[in-house]
């Protein structure tokens, strides 16, 4: 997914940083967004994939209005409940802006949310 930058997307912005470029926080979602498209053919009716490790290196600045490519590789299998994503983000002069890992678990999504705490209480 190509992804355009904006001044909400900087780290001024997110409060990572004091720079007006693309913030890794952004990035990060924008890269787990994608893990979540790419962790679809490994969910059953029911199911769900939660996020619980990111690996990320954030190599090189992206000012605003510049776009980046947002990739997910999935794995050739689940190993039990495990997926882990090879990730990359690519700016449209073909830099490697990021790259790494991030971990999603198949879950059962009421399960899930039955045992996730109220926030409330």
């Amino acid at each position: 997914m190509i992804h355009e930058v904006t001044d909400a997307d900087t780290a001024v912005t997110v409060g990572s940083g004091d720079v007006p470029v693309l913030s890794t926080p952004r990035l990060i979602a924008w890269m787990e967004a994608a893990t979540v498209r790419a962790a679809a053919p490994f969910t059953t009716t029911g199911q769900t994939t939660v996020g619980t490790a990111v690996r990320i290196e954030h190599l090189r600045p992206t000012r605003v209005g510049g776009s980046v490519e947002v990739t997910a590789e999935p794995p050739a299998s689940a190993a039990g409940r495990r997926l882990t994503f090879a990730v990359r983000a690519v700016d449209s002069a073909g830099g490697i802006v990021a790259q790494g890992e991030i971990d999603r678990a198949i879950v059962d999504r009421g399960r899930f949310l039955t045992t996730a705490p109220d926030p409330r209480v």
